[in-house]
């Protein structure tokens, strides 16, 4: 009974996996997109998912902890290996494995492009404050100076 309400878990995770992912890549082109709309849409989607996940593996540890079995890959095999259900639970696992990978490179992923979108943006709240002048140059090719107030004929 244990491997089969196992089985199941890694079943429903696999379904929340592939939608967290499909979330991951929509949320990647709405934040090159910019649209705020969406990616407040996505995060209130992806919220519940990443919730079922984690008590879903909770549920699996607490399944492993009631037989006697550590709550990792090695406690898994154990039980896979007592079970008639064994190669599947084996092979869900893996299929999650991959899956959580690929979310979190996604998230990775997305993670540089709002590092990326944020130093952009304080550099030009930075320049309409005035707080920083941009490199100019000048006709000759050489490095304009801030403090040199200039016609704009000559930037």
């Amino acid at each position: 009974m244990q491997d089969s309400s196992m089985l199941q878990l890694f079943n429903n995770d696999i379904g929340i996996s592939e939608q967290l992912l499909e979330l991951i890549d929509s949320e990647h082109q709405a934040l090159g997109e910019r649209d705020l709309d969406s990616l407040q849409h996505i995060l209130s989607a992806k919220q519940p998912l990443l919730s079922q996940l984690g008590q879903h593996a909770q549920q699996r540890a607490q399944l492993l902890n009631n037989l006697q079995l550590s709550a990792d890959l090695a406690g898994l095999q154990a039980l896979a290996a007592r079970s008639p259900l064994g190669a599947d639970l084996l092979e869900q696992s893996n299929k999650l494995s991959q899956l959580l990978e690929s979310c979190q490179n996604g998230n990775l992923r997305n993670g540089r492009l709002i590092r990326s979108n944020q130093t952009s943006t304080r550099s030009m709240l930075s320049i309409l404050n005035g707080n920083d002048t941009p490199s100019l140059y000048d006709s000759s090719g050489s490095a304009s100076r801030g403090a040199n107030q200039r016609p704009l004929s000559q930037a």
